[in-house]
């Protein structure tokens, strides 16, 4: 890898190249990030609006959000029909998430973590829960404590729901870049049957795993570390 690829791949700013056909080409590390919250299409239709008129590049200031991100500017480039670039400018407030702490964390069944704070959450109030569970999921590191706080956390915001939908799966084709190895995603996904305010929940930026949420679902994606 060349000082420029590597500099690319670096880069704190979502940086991606896409085919005509919306394929992408290259995305580097903090693009993946964001692809494990929103379609690449939508992003390539993204790319598409703030396109420059004519060969070159555009740079346009913006005020965007995705998922818990928050953009103010976007650059696309392009000098054929066959290839466009976009770069992603992340505003100081955008929560950092290309870290992930991964230090310190031990085996564990994650199974067993959520239907631990199933439990909790089913002395204190009067939900249904669903469980959807990807029994081939094997045991694998992550920080039990701070994933349970955040589990109690979620379940306190869904605790007037009705019906609560828990998922535990493996993201099949998606991928998070930590110190340069590729880890696989397992993700679980918290659904309730209505809209949620989550303002209340408060991750801390060192936890071992990436949080979002919208609208009535709320999800949260572990690299798979055996």
């Amino acid at each position: 890898m060349s000082f420029f690829e590597e500099w690319v791949e670096l880069d704190l700013n979502p940086i991606l190249s896409f085919s005509s056909s919306s394929k992408i080409i290259y995305s580097n590390s903090e693009a993946q990030f964001l692809l494990n919250r929103i379609k690449q299409k939508e992003l390539f239709d993204l790319a598409l609006t703030y396109a420059p008129k004519t060969f070159g590049a555009l740079t346009s200031y913006i005020d965007l959000t995705i998922k818990n991100y928050i953009f103010y500017a976007i650059t696309v480039s392009y000098e054929n029909e066959d290839e466009i670039h976009m770069k992603l400018y992340k505003s100081a407030m955008v929560k950092k998430e290309s870290k992930l702490n991964i230090k310190n964390i031990n085996t564990t069944n994650i199974f067993t973590l959520v239907d631990l704070a199933i439990s909790t959450s089913k002395i204190k109030n009067e939900i249904n829960f669903i469980k959807n569970y990807d029994p081939s999921i094997p045991e694998f590191k992550l920080d039990a404590s701070s994933f349970i706080k955040t589990l109690n956390s979620v379940f306190e915001v869904f605790k007037n729901k009705n019906n609560v939908t828990c998922s535990i799966l493996l993201k099949i084709g998606e991928y998070i870049k930590i110190d340069n190895i590729k880890y696989s995603l397992i993700s679980v996904e918290i659904v309730a049957n209505e809209k949620s305010d989550f303002s209340s929940l408060n991750i801390r930026e060192t936890n071992s795993f990436i949080l979002t949420y919208d609208d009535s679902k709320v999800t949260i994606d572990l690299p798979l570390i055996l």
